[in-house]
């Protein structure tokens, strides 16, 4: 389990990811190129996305971390990310709900 303090320590660890990507908007549902649905753990533990509260990008080397902030069906709150340059993705920190993000 991951801690619950603010202060928490990044862990990356890979994950495996349905995702979705989309060349153009659909229907509202797929608004982003990447959106992230489904992802297993190295645990076993299958998390379910509700929704995606926040995305953004950060570069680091030559490859792009395409970051997410998403909300579990149990109401969790993950921040994964997708490396585009080993097309892997990372579970970077579960993150504590009463952190604020804007949508």
């Amino acid at each position: 389990m991951y801690t619950e303090d603010p202060m928490q320590k990044m862990k990356f660890e890979k994950i495996n990811v349905i995702a979705a990507f989309a060349s153009f908007r659909d229907d509202g549902k797929f608004v982003r190129r990447i959106t992230p649905i489904k992802f297993k753990l190295s645990s076993g533990d299958i998390h379910k996305v509700k929704r995606v509260r926040r995305s953004y990008t950060d570069q680091v080397g030559t490859s792009l971390h395409i970051h997410f902030v998403v909300v579990t069906t149990e109401d969790r709150y993950f921040d994964i990310f997708y490396d585009s340059e080993n097309m892997y993705w990372y579970l970077t920190v579960e993150l504590d709900e009463r952190l604020s993000f804007d949508d």
